[in-house]
């Protein structure tokens, strides 16, 4: 029974491409119009045509990572191009009710209040440090790079990143910024060591306030960078900037008013802020069952809408929008190499079930950034919009020099 359910849904879902799947009985079957096949996907498992059916996308993660779903040559950019690509433009009555049902289901995920939040965060953030040694760049940047220029490494995309949006503060020497997740300390060492500015920055996660305070201490930085173990809604006081990069995406749709409504407060009369974000170019939706159980609880990446109506809210006034959409793609590919070539070292410090995780995971990501609507949203805020030059030209000198040359 559970075969033929199967076999009807996933006839409705593939419309460009081929799949060859292999059933746990050994029936092969081609799903597509493809004259050839893409992907060939072997269920090792009799249980899984059923759980397939139930929950289609948890089901197939946790069946990779028990090596119960085999993929030919375990080619994860083929089979995540194939199924990405479909996904974005299936419209299959049981994936619209699917995404109903998660998305009424989400303002029960979503509840982050400061104590589920930080379990939220120690489940992802608090693993071993040497796992993030083993793929992310020196500084420990764990967001969006930005690939300025063609060729650029992964250490010079993200060194680009911290600059870029250190230009959309507006920082002058001597003021004080207000990191809302400061990661492992990269972002609040960067800003105190070139641009001469005090930050403080929280974290829910007690690995990264270790190492962000030690990073500080070595780097001499104590007096003018100061690591908190504290939830972002229990600061007081105003500071002259606020900058939060990759913290959004934690804190749940039911809690979008109140965060901004936090950035407001915090932020002087002449305050500037910046949010840096994952987001969809889509309506709003729901996050992956697989992604919320295994790699970010009560994570989501909001739409621009949702976000937009909150910043209303909140009195905010939208300084500049601005939106990337194949860096963190990008980014992800570079991530996924590096912990490829590492993933031995990765494997001593878990198991194999967790390095077919944290694999499924990065491509995952990867080609939702190339094959649907998924970007990264940077947006720039203030109480007054004075407070923000009028054009972007102080982003971009040499192309305002051009320009004023051109109109003499």
């Amino acid at each position: 029974m559970w075969d033929r359910v199967l076999d009807g849904m996933l006839r409705q879902f593939f419309t460009i491409g081929a799949l060859d799947l292999t059933f746990p009985d050994g029936t092969t079957r081609r799903y597509g119009p493809g004259d050839r096949s893409d992907v060939h996907l072997t269920l090792a498992d009799p249980g899984l045509p059923r759980r397939l059916v139930l929950s289609t996308e948890l089901a197939l993660g946790e069946a990779y990572m028990d090596g119960t779903a085999v993929i030919e040559g375990d080619d994860l950019d083929a089979f995540f191009t194939l199924v990405i690509r479909n996904a974005a433009r299936n419209r299959a009555w049981w994936r619209t009710w699917s995404a109903r049902l998660r998305k009424w289901k989400r303002w029960i995920d979503q509840n982050n209040p400061a104590h589920r939040a930080r379990e939220n965060v120690a489940h992802h953030y608090d693993l071993s440090g040497a796992l993030y040694d083993l793929f992310l760049d020196a500084d420990r940047q764990y967001s969006c790079a930005y690939f300025a220029r063609p060729g650029m490494t992964l250490e010079q995309a993200q060194a680009a990143k911290k600059h870029h949006i250190a230009g959309k503060l507006c920082l002058e020497p001597g003021m004080e910024v207000f990191e809302i997740g400061c990661g492992w300390g990269g972002m609040a060492l960067t800003l105190a060591q070139d641009y001469g500015v005090k930050v403080l920055g929280v974290t829910l996660s007690e690995e990264q306030h270790k190492i962000a305070t030690d990073r500080a201490a070595r780097a001499g930085l104590s007096d003018r960078v100061r690591f908190e173990l504290r939830d972002y809604r229990a600061v007081s006081g105003q500071f002259d900037r606020i900058v939060s990069i990759g913290m959004f995406e934690h804190v749940g749709a039911p809690h979008f008013v109140e965060y901004f409504g936090t950035v407001r407060d915090r932020l002087k009369e002449d305050g500037i802020a910046l949010i840096h974000t994952i987001g969809r170019t889509a309506p709003p939706g729901a996050t992956s069952p697989w992604i919320t159980k295994y790699i970010f609880p009560g994570g989501y990446c909001p739409s621009l809408s949702e976000v937009s109506a909150a910043v209303e809210q909140a009195d905010l006034y939208p300084t500049d929008i601005e939106v990337w959409r194949l860096h963190y793609a990008e980014t992800l590919r570079h991530w996924h190499e590096r912990f490829a070539a590492n993933e031995d070292r990765a494997r001593a410090l878990y198991d194999d079930r967790f390095c077919r995780m944290w694999r499924y995971y990065l491509k995952a990501s990867e080609h939702t950034f190339r094959h649907n609507r998924q970007c990264v949203f940077q947006l720039q805020m203030a109480r007054r919009q004075e407070s923000v030059p009028l054009t972007r030209d102080y982003l971009y000198p040499a192309s305002a020099e051009r320009q004023m040359r051109a109109a003499e």
